[in-house]
């Protein structure tokens, strides 16, 4: 088994069985990636796998890759639909989705769900969320986060011979059309860093992330060399020259959907593995394996990697191979304090200066830093995962919408590529305010200073494939606007029975001979929202006591269970499953009196 979890044990409640339910309508905006309007009735005879999303989430991103195989070995059974439910105002842009669905190789029809009108016919509490429905039209099974793609292909190597005799499968052709996408010297790029002068010729090394390149441009643009032997890099680091010298590479990649760190040598272009094996990490998996890490910098005597598939900071030592957990719980929120204690979200770029390493949480769209003074983690700008907005002042009362990059600039302030906002906003620690440089620009998501022109931010405008120039001495006055995530707030009484359901897939079942099969973790925002019943235990069921007080807040549910095969004896194979969910409630004397959450299972 890839990951145990200890403690009391107790087994994981599996879900009721209940009559079916005719799967709702797909209702939105419109589509993409086919050629009309799709409705169930165009899909009866074949299963349906609907997957609820959002491009900002990473964990959507896991999934759409880990369904990949499902897709291509039930190709003429299963039509996958994506529903994109967007979680910020950007991703509700129709624009914005249609790159992000070119970005992310999505090879099936998406759904356009602004309102959430689908979402919430579905009942989707999480993103991403997975829903199965038969070849007649009934919903058949529903999971919560990533991990279930076994689960999926189990159920439907059960369930396709059944509907075939019963003569209810009628397999086709897949509705998926492809876009037309237009050549470019650069595709996507997420990141880039200036190349010392001299013999380099003072180029610029570029993160293509849509291309799977590592892209070397001249001082005027010009494409010198591609470099491939990547999956969708987005974060670069130089190591010192002393440093290059001893490991016989120059430059750290953050190889993103490879889950890896791999070591580029621009002499001759060789590409190494210097961490991970290729395969995402699940709990239980030690820092042999990662998860998308986004961001690679130089701070203090090795290389910080910011891993936001798992919301952790880790260190690579190239000396000596070495690969530690820096900070982080995996926990998902915005919550300062000592390195082993913080909570991350998706941290996506890092910019060292001195005795601080700052970092970008694009989730909880928020401008934090690390201190190498009292090891700890200290927030600047940002309150949480469902609050942003594109306002100036203060920082404390400052907003951004879901920033992926971070740059020190010369003065000591620090510039911010708000990428949902597309803007670069700056901050003065000096004055504690906080301002607008550029705007208008689309997803700005890095951000360097010309060594020739220091005056000069040269921000990085991925979804328009290109580099640009901008000057720092201007300030832009914004129309600005705060907004929290439209997800519905669910009303909750005061005494909140929680349970997660679970139901192992077929073939395997919950297997406690090494300890307690599941875990559950719930806290709050704020943290007085919840009396008694917070905090971790291994029962999947969980009685909350809520504050009538606080009226209304965010319940942080984090669950965890453990299948093994059901006839495998010692070399079972074991699977985790997981998912963290972010609820808003509002107390009310009304209110239900349970919450159910489905981790996943018929």
């Amino acid at each position: 088994m890839r990951g145990r979890i200890r403690g009391v044990s107790t087994q994981p409640r599996r879900q009721p069985v209940r009559q079916p339910v005719r799967a709702p309508e797909l209702v939105g905006r419109g589509w993409l990636n086919t050629d009309g309007p799709l409705r169930l009735a165009d899909l009866r005879g074949r299963f349906a796998l609907l997957d609820f999303w959002t491009f900002c989430c990473v964990n959507c991103l896991h999934v759409l890759d880990e369904l990949r195989p499902v897709e291509a070995a039930y190709a003429e059974e299963l039509v996958v639909i994506g529903v994109h439910s967007p979680k910020f105002v950007h991703e509700a842009d129709p624009v914005a989705l249609a790159a992000a669905v070119e970005r992310y190789g999505v090879h099936h029809p998406v759904l356009d769900d602004p309102e959430l009108v689908t979402w919430q016919a579905y009942t989707a509490r999480a993103w991403p969320t997975l829903v199965l429905v038969d070849p007649e039209g009934y919903v058949v099974a529903q999971y919560a986060g990533e991990g279930h793609a076994h689960a999926i292909s189990a159920l439907l190597a059960d369930l396709v011979p059944q509907h075939r005799e019963r003569g209810t499968l009628q397999p086709g052709d897949s509705p998926y059309v492809p876009p037309v996408v237009e050549p470019s010297d650069l595709r996507f790029p997420a990141s880039a860093v200036p190349l010392p002068g001299g013999a380099a010729g003072g180029g610029v090394l570029v993160a293509d992330a849509g291309h799977d390149q590592v892209v070397e441009l001249s001082a005027d643009g010009e494409v010198v060399r591609r470099l491939g032997g990547f999956r969708e890099p987005n974060g670069l680091c130089l190591l010192p020259a002393d440093v290059a010298v001893a490991v016989g590479y120059d430059v750290v990649v953050a190889d993103t959907v490879g889950h890896r760190l791999a070591g580029l040598r621009l002499e001759d272009g060789s590409v190494r593995t210097l961490a991970g094996d290729g395969q995402q990490w699940m709990p239980g998996d030690g820092v042999e394996r990662l998860s998308s890490p986004w961001d690679v910098a130089w701070w203090g005597d090795r290389v910080w990697v910011a891993m936001a598939g798992i919301h952790q900071l880790w260190t690579f030592d190239p000396l000596t191979g070495a690969v530690e957990v820096a900070a982080g719980t995996t926990n998902e929120g915005l919550l300062d304090g000592p390195l082993e204690e913080a909570w991350f979200a998706q941290t996506s770029r890092l910019a060292p200066d001195g005795d601080r390493l700052w970092l970008a949480d694009s989730e909880t769209s928020s401008l934090r830093y690390v201190s190498s003074v009292d090891r700890a983690v200290h927030t600047v700008v940002g309150s949480g995962l469902f609050e942003f907005g594109f306002q100036d002042g203060p920082a404390g009362q400052a907003l951004l919408q879901h920033p992926l990059g971070v740059t020190v600039l010369p003065d000591g302030s620090v510039a911010v590529c708000d990428t949902y906002n597309g803007a670069v906003r700056r901050y003065d620690p000096a004055t504690g305010s906080v301002g607008t440089l550029a705007e208008g620009l689309a997803e700005p998501s890095a951000a360097y200073v010309d060594p020739a022109e220091p005056a000069v931010l040269v921000v990085v405008e991925s979804t328009a494939h290109r580099l640009t120039p901008v000057p720092l001495g201007g300030v832009v006055k914004v129309d600005g606007f705060a907004h929290s995530t439209q997800r519905p707030v669910t009303p909750v009484a005061a005494s909140l029975s929680l349970t997660i359901t679970f139901t192992p897939p077929p073939g395997q079942k919950v297997d406690d001979r090494f300890g307690p099969p599941s875990q559950l973790v719930v806290e709050s925002t704020p943290p007085g929202l919840i009396r008694s019943g917070g905090g971790r235990d291994t029962a999947l069921t969980r009685v909350l006591e809520l504050d009538p007080h606080a009226g209304e807040g965010v319940l942080h549910v984090a669950a965890r269970a453990a299948s093994c095969d059901a006839d495998g004896g010692e070399g079972a194979a074991c699977r985790m499953h997981q998912q963290d969910w972010g609820i808003p409630v509002r107390i009310s004397p009304d209110g239900p009196g349970e919450l159910v959450l489905p981790l996943g299972g018929v």
